[in-house]
């Protein structure tokens, strides 16, 4: 709880504090489908991260007009440390549940990111972006 949630607020409330200096600035917090669906024995991660959506809808409100918030929220990304925890079943068994059958990259979400960072996205703010290769889409996040 207190990374995953309180540590975002704290951050974003510095960040905001400098942003508001400088009359602009965009904050994106780091969600996770785990916040927008259930997941087997991750209740006080699950709730973290819909925290963390919902805080970044709010600050939106209160930051505008000066500064965009918005949220990222990637499903199954194979970072260093999943390639260190998942077995090559394993991965195999996450692959087979997705749509698009392979798991993301560090570097898809961070093309997200930079975008919501960009002048593309000057009129995005309070919103939550899914990257998770279709997990949502199908109700997948909540299977045992």
């Amino acid at each position: 709880m207190t990374v995953n949630l309180s540590g975002v607020f704290y951050v974003a409330q510095q960040a905001a504090r400098r942003m508001l200096a400088g009359n602009s600035g965009v904050i994106i917090n780091m969600g996770s489908t785990n916040g927008l669906a259930g997941y087997h024995y991750y209740a006080d991660y699950n709730a973290t991260k819909a925290g963390v959506i919902e805080l970044s809808r709010s600050m939106a409100l209160e930051l505008a007009p000066k500064i965009r918030v918005n949220a990222v929220c990637p499903g199954f990304i194979m970072t260093p440390m999943q390639e260190a925890e998942y077995t090559i079943e394993m991965r195999q068994v996450f692959e087979n549940k997705l749509p698009l059958h392979k798991l993301g990259k560090p570097d898809d979400v961070a093309a997200l990111f930079a975008f919501l960072a960009s002048d593309d996205a000057a009129f995005i703010t309070g919103q939550y972006f899914i990257i998770d290769g279709g997990e949502i889409a199908g109700g997948l996040a909540s299977q045992a």
